[in-house]
């Protein structure tokens, strides 16, 4: 997952792009990057790290010009520790442009085949993002009469990259000299909204992964780009927008609302929160008809994404709301950490216990989900060391047994707890009294009762069903095979058809 904003202005945008990532940090803390346009002109600074680690004031006033791009990075394909992998990516024909791209391609490799046999056209690192970014490139090099773009040419380039790209994709990009361009794969997958504020010059415009982008620059929401549209801000502010694609229909993936958007965010028209709070109600009747809720002390969150959620658990069974952990905000995501031990030792400095809380109680934790295990197994140890009588786990989300594909990076089956095991079995395993899992049908349902029109989602690291349609078992073995042997994916050495379907 990654986070990504554009803003189209009448007066330099690098502050207020720097302080767009600032906002949407939590969508990804491995790398960051800015890009602006001034005249016919690109600048471009970026490096691994926080936002606030990789820019300095020397870089900020190396970024000229009132319009530019911005990109926070989780790996989703590539490689983690190089910076080249660092957005956003860059390519000087046939127009100049600059792209963003926040979820993953599922037929990258196919496409890289394409771009080199036919379009001549090579990709320098394993970013799925680089080939997006040449696809577009040569759809507008194609659908020109010319040199000259106009919104028309533009929206039947995108079209053009529609047909071509699989997968998840919400971009932003810059065409130099032209102006700002943003669009969403045609299921809607990953997210992508529009705001305004009016200048004394005129209207500024701004897209991003969530709306806590717009609201913390001071623009109003205007609404969500609908999935397979295209927007298009020109270098005098004007805005066009048209439906780029044949076949479209509204996806999102269902993980947003469950842990990565932040709770301040509306996505697809639902809020963050109160979907997290459904959560939470639907979780308590589960645990209602299973067991007497008085047999529970306390509800605790795991911070901080559980806490809706385990605050109206708390209220529905009719128990104590406390929290017992005290969370470091200063270490990463564990659950998307490289390797088992570096995941487990980032737990303990991650989260510390408050021992009066856990002495002698049965204690209910909370967590949004459970993906590998390695933090809930350690959260429970941490508990009982702390003086727990019993401790019950419960996760938001029902049990994740799949890969996700579209740009969340856990894509080994062997690395899920849920993989291959029952809820007593994972239950054992994290060393939990009791275990209890969201139903999918309720964690659908918590979305759908705030947006009755939402009814289809991505939950496919939940019910293993590809919205796409493209993803194959050959895929997967092939793609986990890449992940656990990088070094043939640097080298080039393993040729695939990583599950392209042709009537897709």
């Amino acid at each position: 997952m990654c986070g990504i904003v554009g803003i189209a202005g009448f007066s330099p945008v690098n502050q207020m792009l720097y302080d767009s990532l600032l906002l949407l940090q939590h969508r990804g803390q491995d790398a960051a990057g800015i890009a602006t346009a001034h005249g016919n002109a690109f600048s471009m600074f970026k490096g691994n790290g926080l936002v606030r680690d990789v820019f300095r004031t020397r870089n900020m006033r190396s970024l000229p010009g009132n319009m530019g791009i911005g990109h926070v990075r989780y790996p989703t394909a590539g490689s983690a520790a190089s910076s080249e992998e660092a957005q956003p990516f860059y390519v000087n024909a046939p127009y100049g442009l600059v792209l963003a791209h926040n979820g993953n391609l599922t037929n990258s490799e196919r496409l890289k085949a394409e771009l080199f046999k036919n379009d001549r056209r090579h990709i320098n690192t394993n970013s799925d993002s680089e080939v997006l970014l040449n696809v577009l490139a040569h759809e507008l090099q194609s659908k020109a009469s010319g040199y000259n773009l106009d919104p028309v040419t533009i929206f039947r380039a995108v079209a053009g990259m529609h047909s071509r790209v699989r997968g998840a994709y919400a971009c932003v990009a810059l065409i130099a000299g032209y102006g700002l361009l943003g669009f969403r794969d045609p299921y809607g997958i990953r997210p992508l909204v529009l705001g305004k504020i009016e200048t004394e010059q005129g209207t500024e415009y701004m897209l991003a992964s969530e709306s806590v982008a717009l609201a913390g620059l001071g623009f109003e929401f205007v609404r969500d780009i609908e999935p397979g549209e295209a927007i298009f801000v020109d270098m005098e502010g004007n805005i066009s927008a048209q439906q780029c694609a044949e076949k479209h229909s509204l996806n999102p993936c269902i993980f947003e609302y469950v842990y990565l958007a932040r709770p301040d965010s509306v996505i697809d028209g639902v809020s963050v929160y109160e979907a997290r709070v459904k959560m939470g109600e639907y979780l308590a009747d589960q645990i209602k008809a299973a067991m007497d809720p008085q047999e529970i002390d306390v509800v605790m969150p795991i911070p901080d994404s559980s806490r809706p959620a385990a605050l109206e658990l708390a209220n529905q069974i009719g128990v104590p709301y406390r929290e017992g952990f005290i969370k470091n905000r200063y270490i990463g995501r564990t659950f998307i950490m490289p390797g088992q031990a570096v995941r487990k030792k980032s737990v303990r400095q991650k989260l510390n216990a408050i021992s009066v809380e856990f002495r002698g109680k049965t204690v209910l934790l909370v967590d949004d989900s459970i993906v590998r295990g390695t933090t809930s197994r350690e959260i429970v140890q941490m508990a009982r060391e702390s003086g727990a009588k019993k401790v019950i786990f419960a996760s938001a989300a029902p049990p994740v047994r799949f890969p996700n594909v579209y740009g969340i990076d856990m894509p080994t089956r062997d690395e899920l707890i849920a993989s291959g095991r029952s809820d007593q079995e994972i239950c054992d395993e994290i060393g939990a009294d009791a275990l209890f899992y969201q139903d999918i049908e309720d964690m659908k349902r918590a979305i759908t009762d705030l947006n009755p029109t939402m009814t289809v989602f991505d939950a496919s690291c939940f019910d293993g069903h590809y919205i796409t349609c493209d993803i194959t078992a050959e895929y997967l073995d092939r793609l986990e095979y890449m992940r656990k042997h990088p070094e043939v994916q640097e080298s080039g050495g393993l040729q695939m058809n990583l599950g392209y379907s042709a009537n897709q």
